[in-house]
């Protein structure tokens, strides 16, 4: 038995010696492309940043490419910004309201004496002007009337020559001392009587023709009539509560709107002063423009419940845009300000410390400006301190700022760092692939036994010794 176990353990070194000599060249071939790998992820990348980006040890802020190393790094963009100048113009100072158009008049056309209505001499909606007939009323009774009370005239003023004649007599006679003075006196108290009598008679006949005049009926204003409330034939009297037709003036017409009482002083002093405040009647969308006008009167009492004053401008309404009733909005100009300065709306910003905007310098950064703004228009605001005319300040991308700001300008071409730091992640992103390649290829440690291709390779080296 143990001579047959020694010549086995004499054959034994060989084969182990092999075996060792070939892990050896396996270890070697797997360094190498491991040196192979580490050397193409390590390469220095194209401009802008590639793998260089990463340090020696891995990613990280020291490498040459990394931010704050030698390559420079990837710096924050400047912001690109829009801007606009400071420039000088002409602004009004307008004060808008919401009113109700009202008729400069309205009245109801009434029959003034009672009688049946016997013709309509108007048609509904008819414009029509002061001492228009509209309607005429039977006018037979108020014409016998009328020759009644000429009649009692006539026959009274007859008396009344008969009478003064007698009392011509009387005073003759009585000089001669031919007659009694108390007839005198009786027949000059008759004259008289009977001059009272005649005046009334004169009075009655004026009644009678006026009552035939109201037998037809007028247009007491000029305006529009509206829908008639009676036809022919129907008994019309001045007691009826809806009388004829309506007229309604509107040509002037009247815009009633409420004023604040903070703007009830600047107001009220511009009209003392004989100031004509120019006004403006628009549409609900404040696109188009009604009628022009001008500032006509101011309540006397300021409302408590919505602290403002009743007031009304009068517009010609030559077109008949403004209707009765109709709501509008009214654009009261108090002054204009001359040669203001002017920047957009959005340039203005607001802060702790106050209005501000942000200027644009010659070498493309901003800075700070405090200023105080004036009157405003619907994109613009006047800058009354704090701005000269030319400098430019910003209008979009402000948020984003603060002082000292560097800016770009749109198409100014800032795009070189945007290029720069895609150019790195792209170099990056390759060199991680590689850098996992090689991870990959020689992740299998020194000491364990290779498999699949390693074992091919160990069993050749074994076979050539």
């Amino acid at each position: 038995m143990d001579s047959q176990a020694k010549p086995t353990l004499n054959a034994n070194p060989p084969k182990r010696s092999r075996k060792i000599l070939g892990s050896v060249i396996a270890v070697a071939a797997m360094a190498g492309l491991g040196g192979l790998a580490w050397y193409l992820t390590h390469q220095p990348a194209a401009p802008g940043g590639g793998a260089s980006a990463q340090g020696p040890g891995g990613p990280g802020p020291g490498g040459p490419g990394g931010p704050g190393g030698p390559g420079g790094g990837r710096r924050a963009p400047a912001t690109t910004v829009g801007v606009a100048a400071a420039e000088k113009a002409d602004i009004p100072v307008t004060l808008e309201a919401l009113g109700t158009v009202t008729a400069a008049a309205t009245t109801t056309v009434r029959a003034q004496v009672s009688g049946i209505l016997q013709s309509v001499l108007f048609k509904e909606g008819q414009m029509v002007k002061a001492g228009q007939v509209l309607a005429q009323i039977d006018p037979r009774q108020f014409e016998m009337a009328l020759m009644q009370a000429t009649g009692n005239r006539q026959r009274d003023e007859a008396q009344l020559e008969n009478a003064r004649l007698t009392l011509n007599r009387y005073r003759t006679l009585l000089s001669q001392d031919s007659i009694a003075r108390q007839d005198v006196d009786t027949q000059a108290a008759l004259v008289k009587q009977l001059e009272g009598t005649v005046m009334t008679d004169k009075a009655a006949e004026g009644t009678a023709k006026l009552n035939l005049g109201y037998t037809k009926v007028v247009a007491p204003i000029s305006g529009r009539v509206g829908l008639r409330a009676v036809d022919i034939g129907n008994l019309v009297s001045s007691s009826d509560a809806n009388g004829l037709a309506t007229i309604t003036q509107l040509s002037p017409i009247d815009v009633e709107f409420s004023i604040p009482q903070d703007s009830v002083p600047d107001v009220a002093q511009r009209a003392n002063d004989g100031a004509v405040l120019p006004a403006l009647a628009l549409d609900r969308t404040r696109t188009n423009t009604l009628d022009t006008g001008k500032f006509y009167a101011l309540d006397n009492q300021i409302d408590t419940q919505t602290g403002t004053v009743k007031a009304k401008a009068r517009f010609a309404n030559a077109k008949f845009s403004l209707f009765p009733s109709q709501f509008v909005n009214v654009r009261l100009e108090l002054r204009t300000i001359k040669d203001a300065i002017m920047v957009p709306v959005t340039a203005l910003r607001h802060g702790n410390n106050g209005d501000f905007v942000y200027v644009l310098k010659e070498d493309k950064t901003v800075t700070v400006r405090p200023v105080k703004r004036g009157a405003a228009t619907v994109d613009k605001v006047q800058i009354s301190e704090g701005l000269q005319v030319g400098e430019q300040v910003i209008t979009e991308g402000a948020d984003r700022l603060k002082e000292g700001a560097k800016v770009t300008l749109p198409g100014a071409g800032g795009q070189g760092a945007g290029k720069g730091e895609h150019g790195g992640w792209k170099g990056r992103r390759h060199g991680g692939a590689a850098a996992d390649g090689a991870a990959a290829g020689a992740s299998a440690p020194a000491g364990e036994a290779p498999s699949g291709e390693h074992r091919r390779r160990n069993k050749e080296g074994a076979a050539q010794q």
